[in-house]
């Protein structure tokens, strides 16, 4: 008998990836030097014909099985197959999942994969928000491109706090200010119209924003930034330059930002609007 036939093999046995229960059987593997045990992971486990064929594998060696199978008819095939051929189990999920039932009243999901699925949605978020913040502004149109969604529009029309709302909604947004002396970047026009959203707004609630943006800084409200010629220059520019891309417009005017959120969401997803 060779070497590797002697040494024991631990098959680390789910109906999902198997990550975890390959770190807890790492854990334990170090407490015996680890290189005393080989290991064999069998992921995507979804059947009774497939468990039969590991514990039939699992029969000719010195060897564990450590499973995560959170779908009650493998955990119990699983039994069945080991108990008939004598291998040794460990039930990584399946102890908790009793003590989490007991405590919370609650019957378990049986989702294989969910804590992965999770943890995916949670690092799409982040990524979201780390793209928000590094084009926001204007900040290298070049994310023009790369955005689920592009937000237009002038100054204080809400383009930021919008953008970090949609990005903990894991979408990827870039938003531009338009500004009458200054042309859009040329990627703006590559865009697809549809991922385009145009922001405008009431003259009057603008002029009133920009004056409590003014006042909050220190700075007096006779700026030209807040005269009423001068926002409605921009808004008119903002609306021809959003008429020239053909995209769609939202008005924000006393709207809160989840309320046009969900509006942006919407248009991702479906395309059209109620």
């Amino acid at each position: 008998m060779s070497e590797d036939q002697e040494r024991p093999i631990v098959y680390i046995v789910s109906d999902s990836i198997g990550e975890t229960a390959e770190f807890v059987v790492k854990a334990v593997a170090s407490q015996y030097n680890s290189g005393h045990v080989d290991l064999k992971r069998v992921p995507f486990v979804e059947n009774k014909e497939q468990l039969q064929a590991v514990v039939e594998e699992a029969s000719r060696r010195k060897s564990i099985i450590a499973y995560t199978l959170v779908v009650p008819e493998l955990r119990a095939a699983m039994i069945e197959e080991a108990t008939r051929c004598s291998i040794f189990t460990a039930d990584i999920l399946g102890s908790l999942m009793s003590a989490f039932k007991r405590i919370t009243n609650k019957e378990p999901s049986f989702e294989p994969g969910r804590m992965r699925r999770l943890d995916e949605d949670y690092f799409r978020r982040v990524a979201a928000v780390e793209f928000a913040v590094k084009h926001d502004d204007g900040k290298d149109p070049r994310g023009l491109l790369k955005a689920d969604v592009v937000l237009i529009g002038i100054s204080r029309t809400s383009k930021t706090p919008l953008s970090m709302y949609l990005a903990h909604q894991r979408i990827m947004v870039a938003n531009l200010p338009l500004v009458p002396e200054v042309e859009p970047p040329e990627e703006l026009f590559w865009v697809d119209p549809e991922k385009i959203i145009g922001l405008v707004i009431d003259p009057g609630q603008l002029r009133q924003i920009r004056t409590e943006r003014l006042k909050s800084l220190g700075l007096t409200d006779d700026a030209d930034y807040v005269a009423v010629e001068r926002i409605e220059k921009e808004l008119t520019y903002a609306r021809r330059i959003m008429k020239k891309i053909g995209c769609t417009v939202f008005d924000v005017s006393n709207k809160a930002v989840e309320e046009v959120a969900n509006r942006v969401i919407q248009k991702v997803k479906g395309g059209r609007l109620d």
